[in-house]
């Protein structure tokens, strides 16, 4: 039985083949040449209804996502074949009427339904008529299981409560302070002022930092994270944050950085660049131990296109090997010390938005290495 897609057929003659029927079932025309294409090579569950509303295509992956046997779905009314319910426990076929519904429809957007025994789906159809108001020829399916959205929302849950902890120490903080401040200002030091306030400034910036790291996720969640492209030194760029260190406390002689010249003039977003540096050696520095090592040198990026390479070391415990690849996902902590456990998956993204890679070892003395390629990435009109 035919179940192809209204339209010109001059040119097309693939053809989907439903497991079982040997003469197959023609699900969609998707370009010249004459192949077939078995709906069980789709990633989703694509079932199919003739005019009749019974099944006549129902794939490998919507016997996956279903546990409903293909022999017992095919040839049997959709409705009987796919029991679908709303989250209100109302009968889904019921409520959409496909067959006997407005002629007007095309189809149902995708939502979530609940099969027997509690298994959810995400389901949406296409109403498929030969003529606009026509009866209703072709009821196609299409079912996705909800596991990726569940691990979507877990993330999410679990990036709101990991924010609501980070956020509440540093506003209670503030609040307790300036509170004080207020109520007996007069009985207090100008020393023991200036205190509470430099505190209030340093968990001000703390909540700034947070709010900087959520949107970054967000941007590079979204493919929108912008980078301005400009010349960067990324020698001097590693100086400047190595000097930042010892300025605030830290030994100059636990630093050492070698750089390989001639560097190759690297395009890059300054700021970006210095985000991912500071979180570098910031980790390097409190997680770490002994000596960090920064190393700057040429090396190929990706497509042998030049490009410059940024290696900071330390001589600490370094990272489990079991916990390598999780390095770079949220919520990602090396320790207990504090941190959301957000700055290493920012870093990444910051990186492959500018076309770079970025990899996590041991270092030669035995703590963590991690190591970035920049991409020269010269604009076009100065090639």
């Amino acid at each position: 039985m035919a179940v192809g897609m209204s339209g010109p057929r001059a040119t097309h003659a693939a053809v989907v083949r439903a497991a079982g029927e040997p003469d197959g079932v023609t699900v969609a025309d998707v370009g010249p040449g004459g192949q077939a294409l078995d709906p069980d090579d789709l990633p989703d569950g694509l079932v199919v209804a003739d005019e009749t509303g019974r099944v006549v295509c129902f794939n490998a992956a919507a016997v996956r996502i279903t546990a409903v046997p293909r022999a017992a779905a095919l040839g049997r009314p959709v409705e009987h074949a796919l029991p679908l319910e709303d989250l209100k426990g109302r009968r889904w076929w019921e409520l959409t009427d496909p067959y006997g519904g407005l002629a007007t429809r095309v189809g149902q957007p995708e939502r979530n339904l609940l099969l027997p025994g509690g298994r959810e789906v995400l389901v949406s159809a296409r109403y498929v008529r030969e003529s606009p108001t026509g009866p209703v020829s072709r009821l196609v399916i299409s079912l996705r299981g909800t596991e990726a959205r569940r691990r979507t929302e877990r993330s999410n849950a679990e990036l709101i409560a990991t924010v609501a902890h980070e956020l509440r120490s540093p506003l209670t903080s503030v609040k307790g302070f300036t509170a004080t401040l207020l109520a007996k200002w007069e009985r207090f030091t100008d020393a023991q002022k200036r205190l509470m306030l430099e505190t209030v400034y340093a968990d001000a910036n703390r909540v700034t930092r947070l709010i900087t790291e959520l949107l970054d996720i967000s941007r590079i969640d979204s493919g929108r994270l912008e980078v301005r492209r400009q010349p960067v030194d990324l020698s001097a760029a590693v100086e400047r944050h190595v000097q930042a260190h010892t300025a605030a406390g830290q030994d100059p002689g636990r630093f050492l950085v070698r750089t390989c010249q001639p560097l190759p003039a690297v395009w890059a977003d300054p700021d970006k660049v210095d985000q991912v540096l500071g979180n570098l050696l910031e980790n390097a520095v409190r997680h770490g131990e002994g000596t960090v090592t920064i190393d700057v040198e040429p090396a190929p990026a990706k497509s042998d296109e030049r490009g410059a390479a940024v290696t900071v070391s330390d001589e600490g415990p370094g990272i489990p090997e079991e916990s390598m690849s999780r390095v770079f996902t949220r919520f990602w902590r090396g320790s207990k010390r504090g941190g959301t456990g957000l700055g290493l998956y920012i870093v990444k993204g910051i990186v492959e938005a500018h076309g770079g890679t970025i990899t996590v070892g041991r270092g030669p003395g035995g703590g963590a290495e991690f190591r970035f390629i920049l991409p020269v990435s010269t604009p076009a009109y100065m090639q």
